[in-house]
């Protein structure tokens, strides 16, 4: 089972190296990480995501909160969190294809962020699933490059609202 591990970390050189070096360390795999400063620049959030049984990712939570710059870490249930990679691709674009290839960027919430005479770069910012049904249907045209973030990912207001009340 996939699980989201949100970790609020202090900003400071090596925290990443010593958080990967655990994982490493216990053989864990991480299968997506995202690393980036919060609204306080003496914090950072750092998104992991591991796919293990309950007890493997028990484990990797109760290691994380050993780590003296480990603040604090949360296991989110995958229904609820929001959770959203970002993408950009190169698709092949020749001009006779281009209102086909817009019509699925436009279909799939993306946007156009440069365009070539041969490409078209598109952003998307969505769940993992709906990534790849992107990259899926823009396979037939060709595509020339592709850079994905790790996931990042929040607790949905309700849950938010539950533990500020408790």
């Amino acid at each position: 089972m996939k699980h989201i591990i949100s970790t609020l970390v202090q900003n400071k050189p090596g925290v990443l190296a010593h958080v990967a070096g655990m994982f490493a360390a216990r053989a864990f795999n991480i299968d997506s990480l995202a690393v980036g400063r919060t609204d306080d620049p003496a914090l950072s959030r750092m998104t992991i995501v591991v796919i293990g049984d309950d007890k493997v990712v028990e484990q990797v939570r109760k290691q994380l909160e050993k780590i003296i710059d480990v603040v604090k870490v949360q296991d989110f249930a995958i229904k609820d969190v929001i959770a959203h990679d970002l993408m950009l691709m190169c698709v092949h674009a020749p001009p006779e294809k281009r209102p086909e290839i817009l019509a699925l960027v436009e279909m799939f919430k993306g946007k156009v962020v440069d365009i070539g005479q041969k490409f078209v770069m598109v952003e998307l910012a969505d769940t993992e699933e709906k990534l790849e049904a992107f990259i899926e249907a823009c396979r037939p045209y060709g595509i020339k490059n592709l850079a994905r973030t790790g996931t990042v990912a929040m607790a949905g207001f309700e849950r938010t609202e539950i533990a500020d009340n408790q």
